[in-house]
């Protein structure tokens, strides 16, 4: 399975692609999307779309992990981001991949344990999971590995809980059924 992690951002979008494999996971691809900030929004807009697009054609994703927006003091960077943010998820439509949107903090707390992590440290913790020579960067494209590696914990943890509800199920269908029936019980017997 492929899942492919972006940070969305309108100067720099970082994009993560990593494979889930017997053995673990692996890096395929990463780094950033930058459109010149000279140009116009649509123009950047325009750029974000077709680099996603161009990643998916030959990434070829089973899934998409996206960062979710956090609160900004600024409404017009606010409306920015979600706007590139949207760029990743008309791609991801217009291919029916499955999405998944994380916070910051949640892909922190997979990558390193904790949500308050630096920068540094998920750089650290990347390129110690997925057997980098050296640390992912820029930061945003660490970010981006950051959501793909939370997709598939998030999945894993899903398909354990799903085996684990199918399991008992199973195992209470094959207990025999007992009728309780309700009767005064005298303790000790006499």
């Amino acid at each position: 399975m492929i899942i492919l992690g972006i940070d969305p951002g309108t100067l720099i979008t970082g994009y993560g692609a990593i494979a889930l494999e017997p053995t673990g996971m692996k890096a395929l691809n990463y780094g950033c999307i930058r459109p010149p900030a000279t140009l116009p929004l649509p123009e950047r807009y325009k750029i974000l779309f077709e680099g996603i697009e161009s990643l998916c054609e030959q990434l070829q994703p089973d899934a998409i992990a996206v960062e979710s927006q956090f609160m900004l003091k600024n409404a017009q960077s606010a409306i920015k981001l979600g706007m590139a943010k949207g760029m990743a998820l008309l791609v991801a439509a217009r291919r029916a991949i499955p999405v998944q949107e994380f916070a910051p903090k949640k892909a922190k707390l997979a990558v390193v344990g904790h949500g308050q992590a630096s920068k540094h440290q998920v750089q650290r913790m990347i390129q110690a999971l997925l057997h980098l020579p050296k640390l992912p960067e820029p930061e945003d494209a660490a970010d981006a590995l950051a959501l793909a590696i939370c997709y598939a914990h998030n999945m894993r943890f899903a398909t354990c809980m799903n085996s684990s509800e199918v399991n008992s199920k199973k195992k209470s269908r094959s207990r025999p059924s007992w009728k309780l029936t309700a009767s005064p019980t005298v303790w000790p017997s006499p």
